[in-house]
């Protein structure tokens, strides 16, 4: 059983749906939920509204993600903001050196998803010419590392180093752009990480800095990023408001590091333009965001499935695994329910990676406690596949190995992990990618958020708040004050 777009892409629910797993009786008796929860994602892609939403300061607030795929003027995304985008990835072409980009949440691990698709791991180590101009990418601000982020600091102080001795004659400094991904300006983990970053090289004298500031783009009463953006002239880009951290992959805050490695921002929305479409059918069989949704949702409820174990197939989208961490995390793990009703509800999100993780996390997944979905993520067609030769004829075991290429071994495997949990009543599921690009990543990325709305709407808690959040925050300042204080003392 599975669910095929015309574009190709499938949602295969064959392991999570039949005897033994969820009924279609139990889909029938979600009906009445799945039309009111398809009925508010109606309201909120017309008005931006979501009931029971309110931002962190208690306030109404619109939820916009679901324009993001849409290119009009008026929009978050226009046709002047995706040109703005292209002519920003072009000016850096053959003209900075490194782009590091500064961000934690959503603004790191959407990044990274946009960076693995498009460069991979091994980017950095290519030549200008490989990469057609395109500066290399580092990442940082995504946690509070004293070592990693020296290290990262004597790398390009290294670069730098090199280039200018290798390049006596034009003398150039190395170009540095300081990617700055803050909506106020105050997020302790990326803004101490620029900071230290900033002043280092700054200091410098091989090194030029230019600083890209991505931020409240709110001009009459600026935040703090914005306001030193506009005093030192930084070019800047927008967080924008009604769309949460764990949405912006689809917005500038994702889009202008992928201007800056060449990434197809308009195929990549145009893929979530078309998943949106899809998940506007009101029948449940050919909505693959409800669909999926409810069969979780159930699972859950029902048969006590509630850890989802996303495990894709294929080394660069383990990315994506981290970016669903936090898109299911955030969203649905929530003390109370949209009425203040105490509810603790949430589903446990896994990162693992196939095949890597079938010789560590597997034997859990078959034999331990009965509470989880494993949810496969795999690529149909890779574009460069590789046969394994027949390199040691005389050896029977890799003889039977070869003439097969990787990407068929990798599905035999995938199948066959599938099989072995079905076997032993262990629910699975499959998103089917025809190619890995990026129209195919913006249709699987979207279907996963929407998806996420529809289950919010099911447990009847916020999607889109993150009050768990903040209270660590709260605490954090202070501690910070103290800590500075002491120091101050000594």
């Amino acid at each position: 059983m599975s669910l095929k777009l015309e574009s190709g892409f499938e949602f295969d629910y064959e392991n999570l749906l039949g005897d033994g797993c969820v009924t279609k009786e139990d889909v029938s008796a979600l009906l009445p939920e799945l039309k009111k929860a398809h009925e508010a994602m109606d309201v909120m892609r017309r008005t931006g509204v979501i009931r029971g939403h309110l931002s962190k300061d208690g306030t109404p607030e619109k939820v916009l993600f679901s324009q993001l795929p849409y290119i009009e003027k008026g929009n978050l995304n226009s046709p002047e903001s995706v040109a703005r985008l292209k002519k920003f990835g072009e000016s850096a072409r053959n003209r900075v050196d490194a782009v590091v980009s500064l961000g934690i949440g959503g603004s790191f691990l959407g990044n990274k998803v946009l960076f693995d698709v498009q460069c991979g791991s091994f980017w950095n180590l290519k030549t200008r010419e490989e990469r057609k101009g395109y500066p290399k990418v580092f990442f940082s601000g995504n946690n509070i590392d004293p070592r990693s982020t020296k290290d990262l600091i004597d790398y390009i102080k290294y670069a730098a180093d090199m280039s200018v001795h290798h390049d006596k004659k034009n003398s150039r400094k190395y170009k540095v752009m300081l990617i700055c991904i803050s909506k106020s300006g105050g997020t302790l983990d990326t803004m101490s990480n620029f900071m230290v970053i900033y002043d280092a090289l700054k200091k410098n004298k091989n090194v030029k800095v230019e600083v890209v500031a991505v931020t409240d783009p709110n001009e009459e009463k600026p935040t703090l990023l914005k306001k030193m953006a506009m005093e030192n002239k930084w070019e800047s880009f927008a967080v924008p408001d009604g769309v949460g951290g764990r949405f912006t992959i689809f917005c500038e805050v994702g889009l202008v590091l992928a201007a800056v490695v060449g990434f197809d921002i308009e195929a990549f929305l145009e893929g979530a333009r078309n998943m949106d479409k899809a998940c506007q059918n009101n029948d449940i069989w050919q909505n693959p965001a409800m669909l999926n949704a409810a069969l979780k949702f159930i699972a859950a409820k029902k048969y006590g499935r509630d850890e989802e174990v996303m495990m894709p197939y294929g080394d660069y989208l383990e990315s994506v695994s981290m970016w669903y961490i936090q898109l299911l995390a955030e969203s649905l793990g929530k003390q109370f329910n949209k009425e203040g009703k105490e509810v603790c509800y949430g589903r446990t999100p896994i990162v693992a990676l196939g095949t890597r993780d079938m010789h560590s996390q597997t034997q859990q997944h078959q034999e331990g406690k009965l509470n989880k979905i494993v949810q496969f993520i795999r690529i149909e067609k890779w574009a460069n596949d590789l046969a394994v030769p027949n390199v040691f004829p005389t050896v029977q075991k890799l003889a039977d190995i070869s003439g097969v290429t990787m990407g068929q071994a990798l599905e035999v495997a995938r199948q066959s992990n599938a099989d072995a949990l079905i076997s032993n009543n262990r629910f699975n599921a499959l998103f089917s990618l025809p190619k890995l690009n990026a129209y195919y990543l913006g249709e699987l990325l979207y279907m996963l958020a929407m998806s996420i709305s529809y289950e919010g709407e099911l447990a009847d808690v916020d999607a889109f708040n993150q009050p768990g959040v903040e209270a660590y925050k709260k605490i954090m300042g202070p501690k910070l004050q103290q800590v500075k204080a002491q120091q101050a003392e000594k």
